[in-house]
């Protein structure tokens, strides 16, 4: 079965933002690397996808600069489109679907930034429309989420706060959301271990 992986969202535009220092992941751009690394030795395909908002004049405005791969993300290759999306996720505002029905690949793995947004998004909508989505959880990446109430606090205010949402909560409710429902959940090395079994 052909197969893809989406890196999404993996751009300097996060690393502008104060909570960048609360990262969930340290190991998230040796992971995503070796995903990309996996993909292009057993013949997937890799699609990059960038987050952008022309005109809000905020990091996600590509006239900032920030709408580009972190630094020391591997580079798109020969043949490796980068898609541009406005939305969460990657099928509503690209062409992600043709793209992939052109190519008949029906085998998704998903990687990137945020853990339970973007790319949760992606894996939902991913497995709604049918494909056999993977969901890498250590090769994504999130943030605490403040309360609603405290959506101006600065970080040691949302780290502290009682009711923000942290990083281990977050990623253990987006695996169990989707594991046996939209995606398989899978780490780095199980995703690599399992094609060199088969």
């Amino acid at each position: 079965m052909n197969r893809a992986l989406f890196v999404i969202d993996a751009q300097e535009s996060f690393r502008q933002r104060e909570i960048w220092r609360a990262g969930s992941n340290p190991d998230f751009v040796a992971n995503v690397n070796r995903l990309v690394d996996h993909f292009r030795a057993t013949g997937g395909t890799v699609v990059w996808v960038l987050h952008s908002e022309p005109g809000t004049s905020g990091v996600f405005d590509p006239a900032n600069g920030h709408v580009r791969l972190l630094d020391g993300v591997r580079q798109p290759g020969a043949g490796e489109p980068t898609l541009i999306k406005t939305s969460h996720n990657v099928f509503t505002t690209t062409n992600a679907g043709q793209f992939l029905t052109e190519r008949r690949i029906f085998d998704l793995t998903v990687c990137g930034i945020r853990t339970e947004q973007c790319v949760e998004t992606t894996a939902r909508v991913g497995g709604d429309l049918g494909y056999a989505v993977t969901f890498v959880t250590d090769a994504t990446l999130t943030f605490p989420i403040p309360h609603r109430d405290a959506a101006d606090a600065g970080v040691d205010e949302i780290l502290a706060d009682p009711r923000t949402l942290q990083n281990l909560d977050i990623v253990a409710r987006t695996e169990r959301v989707l594991d046996g429902r939209f995606a398989t959940v899978r780490t780095a090395a199980e995703v690599v271990g399992a094609a060199l079994v088969a």
